[in-house]
């Protein structure tokens, strides 16, 4: 009982060290499992949260993964269960909804950076393709980013129709795309390209602009704007007039 009584204590003190140190320097100078076993810690309680921190990187590999794993795969983990599995599904929507918000009535043609660390942030590590509609006013203010379709993505599963019917329910004048590439290669396929280029033509012909198609992944992004391809888009379909 003695024993028990000491290690229970030793758990005790060594969370409170985890949490003392997040509050007085954020996470800096925390290891990806120090931060996962600080979330489970919060759950639950006089238990050593170390191993099955351990056990989740060993599994999913990265933190980001972590935040990405599904409910039913998160519960398989030894000491993690529902109410955990909870917790980091929240935290990792709350980010989302954070980094959202700080998009959203702002000019993110002229200033991308909020924009790529939202896209960074909700598809960067996913392992499913995701295909997002950013929608703008008039003054390329964000009005709000949706996801337009999921799975594999090639020229034929990504329906201008679809876009083109979000954008005009949603007020849009102007529209980014983004997508994502779970392989880590941000380089776009010969499909990207394709998908693009009808987009671009069917969108500029209900007068809605596409000012960009951004590629995320884990190891970096691609711009099809920076790389003037949106500009060549434009020549051709002035051209074709």
């Amino acid at each position: 009982m003695t024993r028990k009584t000491t290690s229970n204590h030793k758990g005790e003190g060594h969370r409170k060290r985890l949490r003392d140190r997040f509050l007085k320097s954020g996470l800096q100078g925390f290891s990806d499992y120090e931060v996962i076993e600080l979330l489970l810690s919060l759950n639950t309680p006089r238990k050593d949260c170390k191993e099955s921190a351990k056990l989740l990187l060993d599994r999913f590999k990265t933190l980001p993964a972590v935040l990405e794993a599904s409910h039913g795969a998160l519960c398989d983990i030894a000491g993690v269960g529902p109410a955990n599995s909870l917790g980091i599904k929240l935290i990792k929507e709350a980010a989302d909804r954070y980094l959202e918000t700080r998009i959203i009535s702002r000019d993110v043609v002229q200033n991308q950076r909020d924009l790529l660390e939202y896209l960074n942030q909700t598809m960067g590590h996913k392992t499913k393709e995701v295909f997002a509609g950013i929608f703008l006013d008039a003054k390329n203010r964000v009005l709000t980013s949706e996801i337009l379709f999921t799975g594999t993505l090639t020229s034929s599963s990504v329906y201008p129709r679809e876009v083109i019917i979000s954008a005009l329910q949603h007020n849009a004048a102007a529209i980014i795309v983004a997508h994502n590439h779970p392989s880590g290669d941000a380089t776009p396929s010969k499909s990207d390209m394709e998908i693009t280029k009808k987009l671009f033509f069917a969108l500029k012909y209900v007068g809605i602009i596409l000012h960009e198609h951004m590629i995320i992944s884990s190891n970096g992004f691609f711009s099809f704007a920076a790389q003037g391809l949106i500009s060549q888009f434009n020549t051709e379909f002035e051209e074709s007039r």
